[in-house]
């Protein structure tokens, strides 16, 4: 699963969610920061109403949590989801010794991604096209996004 870190820096670059079954978040409040949740037709929906997105948790009375508004979560796309917003950028993955590259081509140029975690590694190539894309040149990554 992709980093926390690399997910809010995902989020904050502009990457906006469409809440589907299946899909892995967390709620990004430090006191439930550990729980990763999972969008299903049973227990845990997205509900749309005209003030927003809310995520509604269906039956679980071991949660004193009903619903939690769609800016509270955080999504934690898996590496398909990644590979997919990579669309024609995607250029191939290749297992190292220690982890994972993402070769991707980003503005004209072939770019290489590395991360312990083939999810960060695809997310790394992610932020990166989406702040190229933007026009903002992508920020050095410190040691929590680096993997280091």
């Amino acid at each position: 699963m992709i980093s926390t870190a690399l997910a809010r820096a995902l989020r904050d670059s502009g990457l906006v969610w469409h809440p589907a079954t299946g899909d892995a978040f967390r709620i990004d409040r430090v006191e439930v920061e550990g729980d990763v949740f999972i969008l299903s037709d049973m227990t845990v929906e997205a509900h749309e109403f005209s003030t927003g997105t809310v995520i509604g948790f269906n039956g679980t009375t071991e949660w004193a949590l009903d619903s939690v508004a769609l800016e509270d979560a955080l999504w934690m796309p898996h590496e398909s989801q990644l590979r997919e917003l990579l669309r024609a950028s995607f250029r191939g993955l290749t297992r190292l010794d220690d982890g994972y590259r993402v070769e991707a081509v980003i503005e004209g140029t072939d770019r290489v991604f590395e991360a312990a975690l083939a999810a960060d590694a695809y997310g790394r190539a992610l932020l990166a096209l989406i702040d190229e894309s933007l026009g903002d040149p992508l920020p050095e990554l410190d040691s929590e996004l680096s993997g280091e």
